[in-house]
């Protein structure tokens, strides 16, 4: 006997269709479903953001209307879906830092430094587990109040470690019961970062701090930042500062200065150049960062010329303490020769000394190179700039670019001219296109999180009921940056954060325009951890980056898992792409406690929004 179906389809298609010949076409059906549903692009092109025309204004109303606010999980054959949810980690990984492991670096033969860098080729993830909060983890409190009150039990440092620390940051600081003030920038600072800036500013012939825009520096790369005091200072004369340190077990000034609201990641070149292209950053700061400068034959300011526009200034203020006497004066001599020396060949003018303070401006002549003799310092070879983690080059990087602009001829808007655009091969049409289209986004994502920071919030494991604004969303970042729409939108809508704009290796390198526009920037592989502690971020943002993701030693849930550890309790994630990559990453959400929920952006649109939140799990 035959089926109904099969008596229907004989009526339509002839009495003798062999059976057969219907059940292969059924099959091959249902084939092409499986390959066009599962599959993802297989390129990391630079993704291009689609326009989304409506504004967001009334999130539960959202809800209703949208029939995809919750993706039903089901058993799918790759087992996403059936893996329930992750463990938490033990106690000793509080403030766990993958790649980052001194003893093991020591047992595997590196040394002279290079053991505190980092390397994430020998690091050994183990069993997946989601880094817990300490016992006295606190949420920080909003900006800017909680760029000068911290939480000590946030950060891994005690009273006793921060009292001997031999720092003279200390002395800015108080320590009242379970937290740690910092003098407010309008009030009294009893070392004086004020006048250290506006001495900084005389010396390289300014009337103030206030006319750095006017020298052309808007960004500073702070080496070895201390806990962030400069770094705020800056901040608030509008400059983006970006604090470097290496890693600390305790005591870090990365972390520190995280907590307090300001750009900082961990990175030492040790052995190895910072994650940034050339000519990066209008001015290199350097206060008792403890470099050795006559080792490794002077590739220590080799990579400073690296990371300096054409015109940029290179500060540094001596360790040296001010008691009269010949030895502190003899040994300020010795700290200072070897720079002196090398200075003169990498084509830096010394333009001011003053105290322990001396300012050296790298020439904007890019001839005066080529005029160096190569048995010295050599140029590297045309073409020469992919500087993820690669070995510090003993050669000059980037006399032959196109983007060889002296710092102080170039555009103080972050809306990039024609011209400076054309030397980054992006169109102004293109350009102006992407700011509309992340103006637009921004408004809806913050109509979308607005209602559930300020109105929606559950009390918090073990607090009283908490007063509004609950939450503070401070530290952004960027996964897939792009043009660094994101951060721009920001800007234009006047919002109190900053965004850590992160390029993929395998994406389109626009890295140098980010960091041109004046925003933080960094490359970035996704397949490793990213250089930071845990909990130092309020919102992570991603757009198009989970179908990009096509390297084979990487996973969704080591991705999942590493997000988990650098978003803080209460923390946002909002990712952007396909319907099938946002069910996959729905699957993960789950696994890694966040709550979550899809979104339709878009009606007709394959775009989906995942927009979830961490918990604030506390065992």
């Amino acid at each position: 006997m035959r089926s109904p179906l099969l008596n229907k389809l004989s009526l339509i298609c002839g009495r003798r269709l062999p059976v057969s010949w219907l059940v292969l076409c059924f099959t091959s059906v249902l084939v092409l479903i499986a390959v066009f549903g599962s599959s993802f692009p297989k390129s990391f092109d630079y993704v291009t953001v689609t326009p989304v025309p409506e504004i967001y204004s009334n999130y539960r109303r959202l809800k209703e209307q949208t029939a995809v606010d919750y993706f039903q999980l089901r058993t799918v054959s790759s087992g996403a879906g059936r893996q329930g949810e992750l463990g938490l980690c033990g106690k000793e990984r509080e403030n766990y830092v993958p790649c980052y492991n001194v003893t093991a670096n020591v047992l595997l033969g590196f040394k002279d430094g290079e053991e505190f860098d980092r390397h994430c080729e020998v690091s050994s993830q183990g069993k997946f587990c989601l880094v817990r909060p300490p016992k006295d983890y606190k949420i920080p409190l909003r900006w800017p109040a909680g760029r000068d009150v911290i939480w000590t039990g946030n950060v891994k440092i005690t009273k006793d470690q921060f009292l001997s620390s031999g720092s003279i940051t200390k002395k800015m600081m108080l320590l009242e019961e379970n937290q740690i003030a910092f003098h407010s920038q309008d009030g009294l600072i009893f070392d004086g970062v004020k006048d250290y800036s506006r001495q900084i500013a005389e010396m390289m012939g300014l009337g103030s701090d206030s006319e750095f825009f006017q020298a052309g520096v808007r960004t500073v790369l702070d080496i070895g930042c201390g806990f962030g005091s400069f770094g705020a200072h800056l901040v608030s004369l509008k400059l983006m500062a970006l604090c470097v340190a290496a890693y600390e077990a305790t005591g870090s000034q990365v972390q520190i200065a995280l907590e307090r609201g300001l750009p900082a990641m961990i990175g030492n070149f040790i052995s190895r150049q910072l994650p940034y292209p050339s000519l990066s950053f209008d001015m290199v700061h350097c206060a008792q960062c403890g470099i050795v400068w006559d080792k490794k034959e002077g590739m220590f300011l080799i990579e400073f010329d690296r990371l300096l526009k054409p015109g940029g200034y290179f500060v540094i203020t001596s360790p040296i303490s001010k008691p009269p006497g010949r030895a502190t004066s003899s040994k300020k001599r010795s700290m200072l020769t070897p720079l002196a020396q090398f200075t003169e060949k990498i084509c830096w003018s010394l333009i001011a000394q003053q105290d322990e303070t001396f300012i050296w401006q790298k020439t904007a002549d890019a001839h005066c190179y080529s005029s160096l003799k190569k048995n010295e310092v050599p140029l590297c070879k045309e073409g020469y700039d992919t500087p993820y983690y690669q070995t510090l080059m003993p050669c000059i990087i980037g006399a032959s670019s196109k983007r060889w602009i002296p710092i102080q001829n170039k555009s103080s808007s972050p809306d990039l001219s024609s011209v400076e655009l054309e030397v980054h091969g992006v169109s102004p049409e293109d350009f102006f296109e992407d700011l509309q289209v992340w103006k637009l986004a921004l408004k809806n994502y913050w109509s979308l999180l607005t209602p559930l920071i300020f109105s929606d919030h559950p009390k918090r494991p073990g607090d009283e009921d908490p007063l509004p604004p609950f939450n503070m969303v401070r530290n952004v970042m960027d996964m897939n940056a792009h043009y660094g729409g994101l951060n721009a939108a920001f800007l234009e809508e006047m919002k109190s954060v900053w965004v850590m704009n992160v390029v993929p290796v395998r994406a389109r390198n626009t890295l140098p325009l980010i960091l041109d526009r004046g925003f933080p920037g960094v490359f970035h592989d996704w397949c490793e951890p990213f250089p930071t502690y845990p909990r130092t971020y309020d919102l992570l943002h991603a757009n198009g980056l989970l179908s990009h993701l096509t390297s084979e030693r990487c996973s969704l849930v080591e991705l999942f898992v590493e997000m988990d550890r650098i978003l803080r309790p209460e923390g946002w994630v909002v990712l952007s792409d396909k319907l099938g990559a946002i069910e996959l990453a729905r699957a993960h959400a789950t696994q890694v406690r966040w709550g979550a929920r899809v979104i339709d952006v878009q009606n007709g649109n394959d775009q989906r929004l995942l927009v979830c939140q961490k918990p604030f799990v506390k065992k």
